[in-house]
């Protein structure tokens, strides 16, 4: 995939970023109806890089694409209400050899799902009622079969299954001296073989990675919560909002972050990274609110100039430049903005935008100096137009 930055780049105007944008998009459609995050280094489906294109596609005012990549996510969902991470339309018989299984993964991601119907509803797009239900057994699947945490956390099975792959809260799971690449792909192999499934193969718990992070939950109840908004069914409500509570429970006052729960929670699951900071998206405490704010922009913590840094920038693992250490994630800043209101929102809004664009829409960047990571470009990234002030479609 290839594109060209306009010459005046983060300059360029908001009809020239929607052009490049939708160039992109288009550059990266593909045919069984989704869009590659890159089609060299990524051009399989991941299931919430396609709820973040729906969502850009939107924007574009391609409503057909936008429920095409939904519909595309959610067919390889089984009886069980679990929907797998990744697709393999293009060739179904790559992934029997890493995941056993024909066509798709075996582990779920983020079920941004929600969030993306809840905001194609509101922009008033006709979506299939069938599209509705499959998310709700999704999130049906995640709050009522998943195993639970003492903590009151959703326990997951693997790395992937947070999207945040090697992020320092796992570093319990895969000790060293220090970030070796190598290592931590043998390791995310290997715990694979440990997860236990239920009668159709789906994904239920892994006491090799007994991870229950506060980012996965907190986007699993707000997710929830906002398609049981769009759509008027209440069903899942009570559980989301438990599961917003237990979040909330986890705040660590002196670190000014949530702590995650299960095995790592008293150790490597107090790293401050920004995904952590996604318990804003059901925290119903002000001050803890105040307090994971004002570390978002401090620029001695999260506050870094391109957007906020995936990792606290006083944690003795922060690298504003390995992946998962320390770079900003765009789809974790459109994330924290939606977390966010009024002028806190724009600030941060601003800050992620002008990293997109410096970055030439690359996967991740480096948050002081906008200098690109990752695969360029990557089709998320495209998030950035949803932050503009111009912007069609409210967060």
């Amino acid at each position: 995939m290839q594109i060209t930055m306009p010459e005046d780049g983060p300059d360029a105007t908001i009809d020239d970023r929607r052009k490049l944008v939708r160039r992109m998009l288009d550059a990266a459609w593909v045919d069984y109806g989704y869009t590659a995050p890159n089609n060299t280094v990524y051009p399989w489906l991941w299931l919430w890089d396609s709820c973040f294109h729906a969502l850009i596609w939107a924007e574009l005012g391609e409503a057909e694409r936008s429920l095409a990549e939904l519909t595309a996510a959610l067919s390889m969902q089984d009886r069980s209400g679990f929907v797998p991470h990744m697709g393999y339309q293009l060739d179904p018989a790559r992934s029997v050899e890493l995941w056993g299984r024909r066509g798709s993964s075996s582990i779920t991601q983020p079920p941004m799902y929600g969030h993306a119907l809840a905001r194609l509803i509101k922009l008033g797009i006709d979506v299939p009622g069938s599209l509705i239900e499959q998310a709700q057994s999704g999130m049906h699947f995640l709050l009522r079969r998943r195993r639970c945490d003492d903590s009151g956390l959703l326990r997951v099975v693997h790395p992937w299954e947070t999207g945040c792959d090697d992020s320092p809260r796992w570093d319990d799971f895969c000790p060293g001296t220090s970030f070796d690449i190598e290592r931590w792909r043998r390791f995310k192999v290997d715990v694979l073989s440990t997860i236990e499934r239920g009668p159709d193969g789906e994904p239920l718990d892994n006491p090799a990675f007994a991870a229950a992070p506060v980012s996965f939950s907190a986007l699993t109840a707000w997710n929830t919560l906002e398609l049981a908004s769009a759509a008027g069914d209440t069903s899942l409500v009570a559980e989301a909002n438990a599961l917003g509570e237990a979040v909330d429970a986890r705040f660590d006052p002196e670190r000014a972050i949530w702590m995650d729960g299960g095995s790592a929670g008293n150790g490597s699951g107090r790293v401050r990274t920004s995904d952590a900071a996604l318990g804003l998206l059901v925290s119903k405490n002000d001050s803890h609110q105040a307090a994971v704010i004002a570390a978002l922009f401090d620029p001695r913590a999260f506050g870094g100039a391109f957007g906020p840094r995936g990792v606290h920038a006083q944690e003795p693992t922060f690298d504003p430049d390995t992946y998962w250490r320390g770079p900003v994630w765009p789809q974790l800043g459109y994330l924290l903005c939606c977390a966010l209101t009024g002028a806190d929102a724009e600030e941060l809004a601003r800050r992620t935008v002008a990293g997109a664009w410096a970055s030439g829409l690359a996967e991740y960047w480096n948050s002081d100096t906008g200098s690109a990571g990752g695969a360029v470009p990557q089709s998320w990234t495209g998030l950035a137009l949803l932050l503009e002030p111009e912007s069609t479609t409210s967060r």
